[in-house]
């Protein structure tokens, strides 16, 4: 008789869903966390650090998915069981900006940076903010903030030794990267014109790897995740297309075609919510884009 099948127990599901999410297969990440966390409910064990990073994890699967209302929920959950985590809040952060919910966004951002000041994605993220509610508000945009908590002294310490833990080496490329070279930047406009090309003679798969390589030189490029986003699009690579988008927005909240072109993935997955919200805050940029509003009225007749 054939033997039976052992069952995996919830942390081989965790560090299968970890492989998964490695190589960028995210909805099976995501998939592998689920079943994951529905094992470890049921075994009654009280493990709140353990179910707080498999909420994390699939936290950070739906944001590269572009799914930022479940991100949101599960970096609550998992901030619930594991208050001031700082991925959960970096992630939560990162899902709040992809919306426009920038009053909260800078809320989680300023709650990672006083549990680290040394965190440059948290910086980055204040920056961005301050400049998208001083646009959205005026001068007077603190004022509209929601509170921001108080994180103990507790927390900071452990997030210092934590910190002080980790080899000097390591500890300087998290904390600052370095910025491209002159020369590694010259490489990567040189690669990212060689996909330009290729995308005008239909060639989108090869164009996507030119892509790629420049942005493992140039990580900053908004216009390389665009443009990659354009060729996943053609390829009905739509998900694809959403992260890149993404990417693109985290680095310019107002690029208008990371917009454009996400809601034509959104359309294209049937998210139709999805796809008029990127088309009206578009439209609050571009009042008189002509192609944004034609794909408006299109996608209102589906809904």
């Amino acid at each position: 008789m054939p033997q039976k099948r052992r069952s995996q127990s919830w942390a081989e599901l965790k560090d299968s869903g970890n492989e998964h999410f490695k190589h960028g297969q995210y909805g099976e990440a995501s998939a592998l966390y689920s079943q994951a966390i529905a094992l470890l409910v049921k075994s009654g064990k009280n493990n709140q650090e353990d179910l707080g990073i498999l909420y994390s994890n699939r936290a950070a699967s739906y944001l590269k998915d572009g799914n930022c209302a479940e991100c949101i929920k599960d970096c609550t959950a998992a901030l619930e069981l594991v208050p001031f985590g700082i991925k959960s809040l970096l992630r939560r952060a990162a899902a709040y900006e992809a919306v426009e919910r920038y009053r909260l966004a800078y809320v989680d951002y300023k709650t990672v940076l006083q549990i680290d000041c040394n965190i440059p994605a948290a910086h980055d993220g204040i920056n961005r903010m301050t400049k998208a509610l001083t646009e959205q508000d005026g001068l007077s945009w603190r004022e509209n903030l929601p509170p921001i908590p108080t994180v103990p002294l507790s927390v900071r310490e452990r997030a210092c030794q934590a910190a002080s833990s980790v080899p000097n080496a390591q500890h300087n490329r998290t904390r600052a990267p370095e910025k491209p070279g002159e020369d590694s930047l010259k490489q990567a406009l040189s690669l990212k014109e060689e996909g330009n090309a290729l995308v005008k003679k239909g060639e989108h798969r090869k164009a996507i790897e030119k892509y790629s390589q420049s942005l493992k030189l140039n990580s900053a490029e908004v216009t390389t995740y665009t443009n990659r986003a354009l060729c996943y699009l053609s390829l009905k690579m739509n998900k694809e297309a959403v992260r890149d988008c993404l990417d693109a927005l985290r680095l310019d909240p107002n690029n208008v075609k990371a917009l454009y072109r996400r809601a034509q993935a959104h359309k294209e997955l049937k998210d139709y919510k999805a796809c008029v919200e990127d088309l009206n805050t578009l439209l609050k940029i571009e009042p008189k884009n002509t192609a944004a509003q034609k794909l408006k009225l299109e996608v209102q007749k589906m809904k």
